[in-house]
């Protein structure tokens, strides 16, 4: 399924000294309310528990004013699961409209590549193998999926590589891994120790349950230093939605640029999955919805992380308040995206059919 193109947005060149950009009026108002509405849901998720605090309480801890009973529930309790939250959300946003863009299908997201397939299989390795010892703490999970989410990624992309990247084969080699890594976590829990296994299965739906700090300062100083790189290299990604032959006219060295945000896109994952598990249908749904929003013919980055955080933290706290049991985000994530996907199946099929 290729991504199609929307309306084109008005929008005009704006120049200030050496430096030239497009301003476009209609996506800078959105990515506007987008980051709004994702600071609003993240103060209303530290605000909603069994000890419900007021927003204007809320705001007046997270300048340094609030009081310490306030301070102590927000800052030591709940924060880091919040804080969790928006960065895994923030990446798979990114990571999801990367590989929808160099794919140039809709379907292409860490989820169907097989990338956090294969961060989750190493994780689960490493949870079963090291149960409570020191190679199951929080740093060694997080090393585990970064590294399998990387090596998976790579796997894929020179499987795909054929005198440059297909999207259509890439994805179909992606689906084929990532039914290998799912059949590799299966038997790893199945020769794993009960105990163990409940921990795994609760970490494979995507959750956000008892998260530190130690979590949150890993996950971001990566996905910032990420998300760096790939503003800086996105610019070069804009001549290649035309074709691999108009960017190397305007001078695009579109092979190298091409690997450097798919290497991103891969950590970006195996950051979001390190921090929350994998959590599926953010990266899928994230790039496709802020794509119509902005009207914009590919999927913008910045906007697609916004609302993958918007998307994870709102499900989060429907799981903590609306569901029964105190459910892993998963669920959430899963019961929204699951039919997103099979629309996005319906509208290629009938598109195909015309």
């Amino acid at each position: 399924m290729t991504i199609a193109p929307e309306a084109p947005e008005m929008h005009r060149g704006l120049r200030v000294g050496g430096w030239s950009w497009v301003w476009r009026p209609w996506s800078v108002l959105v990515t506007v309310v987008l980051a709004a509405l994702t600071f609003l849901i993240f103060c209303v998720s530290i605000a909603v528990g069994d000890f419900t605090i007021e927003l204007p309480a809320v705001f007046r801890t997270l300048i340094g004013q609030g009081e310490r009973v306030d301070e102590f529930v927000i800052m030591d309790l709940r924060m880091p699961r919040s804080l969790v939250g928006l960065i895994a959300g923030v990446a798979l946003g990114i990571s999801g409209a990367l590989t929808q863009s160099i794919a140039r299908n809709a379907l292409a997201s860490p989820d169907v590549l097989g990338i956090t397939g294969g961060a989750s299989a190493t994780a689960v390795f490493v949870v079963t193998a090291g149960g409570g010892t020191a190679i199951g703490s929080a740093v060694g999970l997080s090393t585990a999926a970064l590294t399998g989410g990387l090596l998976t990624g790579l796997l894929v992309y020179f499987m795909a590589w054929k005198k440059g990247i297909d999207g259509f084969r890439l994805i179909l080699i992606g689906v084929s891994v990532n039914a290998v890594m799912q059949a590799l976590t299966t038997w790893i829990l199945v020769l794993a120790d009960i105990r163990d296994v409940a921990r795994a299965q609760r970490w494979l739906v995507g959750s956000l349950d008892s998260r530190s700090w130690t979590e949150v300062w890993a996950s971001l100083w990566i996905m910032a230093a990420l998300v760096v790189v790939v503003l800086v290299v996105a610019f070069q990604m804009q001549p290649m939605h035309f074709g691999d032959d108009v960017a190397a006219g305007l001078g695009v060295r579109y092979s190298a640029v091409r690997a450097v945000l798919l290497l991103c896109a891969v950590l970006l994952a195996g950051v979001a999955v390190s921090a929350a598990g994998p959590v599926p249908f953010v990266a899928l749904v994230a790039p496709q919805i802020t794509m119509r929003l902005l009207r914009s013919p590919v999927p913008p980055v910045m906007a697609s992380g916004l609302f993958g955080a918007l998307l994870l933290i709102g499900s989060d706290l429907i799981a903590r308040t609306l569901l029964p049991n105190d459910l892993p985000v998963g669920v959430v994530t899963a019961i929204i995206g699951g039919p997103f996907l099979v629309y996005l199946l319906v509208r290629s099929n009938l598109r195909r059919a015309a």
